[in-house]
């Protein structure tokens, strides 16, 4: 199970202690007040007359859409029994179409699927703006579903049972009502459940505090309590994991961000289970759990991979970090397990038998590949790989041969770009990596428009990239950025996973103020090298990565030309209070511990903005919608910068949760936007 702190759901802000009174834009947090919205309308036709009129915006919002809607792009697939399954948007669905086909068909130049739902037409029958989230089946069948939808694309979301087989909504089956939700399944009439129950179930994060099982047939409110979690903690869920006829229950409180209290669960009782605190259980395989370990413990490094017996706590190691050789993911089928890693943040994929071997699994090099699906009972997978230069490709994966079935049509002429890997060292003597992507024969005269895009935390790894970022764009960027004579970094800074948990860890809390220092660095390095100037350099994150451009914009002014923002963490101080704030202080701190407070307001950008300072110009963006990042650290972000005189545009779309967009027509807008302001302040 991937920690909660990467599944942050709230609709609405908790306030533990009392607002800042002296903010004179404290009233921007109101994310459905009138007056902020108006407020936000006024905001987004500014910058519609600023940067929607520009010229070439009107080619760059075409451009982008056409690659957000390529008919060639990978479509991401799941199995769900013998059957793979997709969301599929283009301009017919722009809310998409659920469907699904099988192996065999996808082999073909023009596979037939079948629509399991429309999203758009269950949009206009509800009179709501659904957003597809996923959907969980009970194995091995996977007959029966539960679908996950968001009005509006935030991360709270309804829960509706589905007939994989008939392909209908089951009448009067397993239903939950809009929140932020944690369900599985257990067997055929009964789910472990986290929810909303009302006063005092939910953690001071907004998660579900009590753990519960639901039988079929029976009202929500009489589901039985098996666990209840501190308030003070993330939230709690549990769990049933199957390998080889064998059943395992957990149950996980996260603490922290990074820390969990894990139980075993047997008939009506619960017992701990002696794994570090920040490990993380991935699956299960041969009666064992597979357990993902972020410190040392005992013989086996950070970073490994073990098999643990729950009952008897025997531990067989399956793969241990190298050097320069990271553990990323691992997907684990009956017959064998896929590990990821990555070498030097180049991707690499092995196969891990039932007797131990390791077989490496050839790829092409100096790309990224992630595992999108496996075949429970076969361990064959399909997989996707790519470059920033070549677009993503899916190969089906049997034993150690990889076969490529299907690829993307190139967005852009990636044979007239270089891409390079390149070192630089912080300040306090790190060694940091970045990737460079260049036209051949790059004049190194300091002229050159560059772009930086960064995250540096929770553990988020950037990888090369056909999109340039961790969002699918499909190509975009070659379009209006390469293309058009740009440079595009990305900047694999501490608080990434990109070389093991330690690579994370020494950015934590007091030291955050390190990842700032990683990214100065690259940038005075394509500054020193006379890749570009300050003038000409523009950088680029979203949401950690947003909270990232805001600081180092304050602490160096001096070293860019262009900041993009987008669905930003600023307000530091007040963070815990927005959403799920309270959920990242395992990352950030705890503002109300003063020790904490001091180094949190040493850095926090909304409260160091200074009239007499010159910033450059700065383009937010966000979500009304967004449910995890509060809309307000934006919006004040932009108010307060304009009050002391400086040039901000804001862009705010009214849905599309944290990811900023529910359709490719809203995601190409955005993308426009930005790449039109990078151009109108670096040329």
């Amino acid at each position: 199970m991937k920690r909660l702190a990467a599944v942050l759901l709230l609709t609405t802000a908790c306030a533990t202690t009392a607002p800042d009174e002296g903010d004179p834009h404290l009233w921007l947090e109101g994310i459905d007040d009138p007056r902020a919205l108006a407020w936000v309308a006024e905001q987004n036709e500014r910058t519609r007359r600023e940067l929607a009129t520009t010229p070439g915006f009107e080619e760059m919002r075409a451009q982008a859409l056409s690659a957000l809607g390529s008919q060639s792009r990978v479509p991401a697939v799941a199995y769900h029994g013998d059957h793979l399954y997709n969301l599929w948007k283009d301009a017919r669905n722009p809310r998409g179409v659920y469907r699904r086909t099988t192996l065999d068909e996808l082999r073909k130049p023009s596979p037939q699927w079948t629509t399991v739902l429309d999203i758009d037409e269950m949009s206009r029958r509800d009179g709501k703006q659904w957003v597809f989230k996923g959907m969980k089946c009970l194995p091995p069948a996977e007959r029966q579903c539960l679908v996950a939808i968001s009005p509006g694309g935030g991360d709270a979301v309804e829960f509706r049972e589905f007939d994989s087989e008939t392909l209908r909504f089951v009448d009067n089956g397993f239903f939950v009502p809009l929140g932020k939700t944690n369900v599985e399944w257990i067997d055929e009439n009964t789910i472990y459940i986290g929810t909303d129950f009302g006063a005092g179930s939910l953690t001071e994060s907004g998660y579900a505090r009590m753990v519960k099982v639901w039988k079929r047939k029976t009202p929500l409110s009489s589901a039985t309590t098996i666990y209840e979690a501190s308030p003070k903690s993330v939230g709690a869920s549990a769990r049933r994991i199957r390998t080889e006829g064998k059943v395992i229950d957990i149950v996980e409180e996260s603490l922290t961000a990074w820390e969990s209290k894990l139980h075993v669960r047997d008939g009506a009782d619960l017992r701990p289970l002696a794994l570090p605190p920040t490990a993380e259980i991935e699956g299960g395989f041969r009666g064992m759990l597979v357990v993902k370990l972020l410190e040392t413990w005992g013989d086996f490094a950070a970073g490994s991979v073990v098999l643990v017996d729950p009952a008897t706590m025997r531990t067989q190691l399956l793969v241990a970090p190298t050097e320069s050789s990271i553990v990323e993911d691992v997907d684990i089928s009956d017959e064998s397990i896929l590990v990821e890693t990555l070498d030097s943040v180049r991707g690499r994929l092995v196969r891990v038998t039932a007797d131990g071997q390791r077989q490496p699994v050839a790829f092409p090099d100096n790309g990224a590949l992630s595992v999108m699906t496996m075949d429970d009972d076969t361990g064959d997978a399909l997989v996707k790989f790519e470059t920033f230069v070549d677009p993503p490709a899916l190969y089906h994966v049997s034993g150690t041969t990889a076969t490529k079935i299907l690829s993307q049509q190139p967005a852009f002429d990636g044979s007239r770009f270089e891409v390079t890997q390149q070192w630089t060292t912080s300040k306090d003597g790190t060694r940091i990596p970045y990737f460079m992507v260049a036209p051949k024969g790059l004049r190194r005269d300091g002229g050159n428009p560059a772009h930086i895009f960064s995250y540096g935390g929770f553990r988020n790894t950037l990888a090369p990239s056909y999109s340039g970022s961790y969002e699918q764009h499909y190509g975009a960027y070659g379009k209006l950025w390469l293309e058009r004579g740009g440079v595009f970094v990305l900047a694999n800074i501490r608080g990434g996973g990109e070389f093991g948990p330690q690579w994370h860890s020494s950015v934590l809390k007091e030291n955050r103020v390190k990842a700032f220092e990683d990214f100065e660095a690259i940038a005075a390095d394509l500054v020193r090298t006379g890749v570009t100037s300050a003038k000409h350099l523009g950088i680029e994150g979203r949401s950690n990565g947003g909270l990232l451009t805001l600081a180092t914009m304050v602490r160096r002014p001096d070293l860019y030309g262009a900041v993009i923002s987008g669905a930003p963490l600023a307000d530091m101080l007040r963070y815990h209070e927005l959403l799920a704030g309270a959920s990242w202080m395992g990352e950030y701190g705890d503002p109300r511990i003063p020790a904490e407070r001091a180094f949190i307001e040493a850095y926090s950008p909304y409260q160091k903005f200074r009239a007499d300072a010159s910033y450059p110009p700065l383009f937010v963006y966000a979500s009304t919608r967004d449910d995890r990042v509060h809309p307000g650290h934006a919006r004040k972000v932009v108010a307060r910068l304009q009050a002391l005189g400086h040039d901000v545009l804001y862009f705010e779309n009214v849905e599309g949760g944290h990811g900023g967009s529910s359709t490719n027509e809203q995601l190409a807008y955005r993308i426009a936007l930005s790449y039109a302001h990078l151009w109108k302040e670096l040329r």
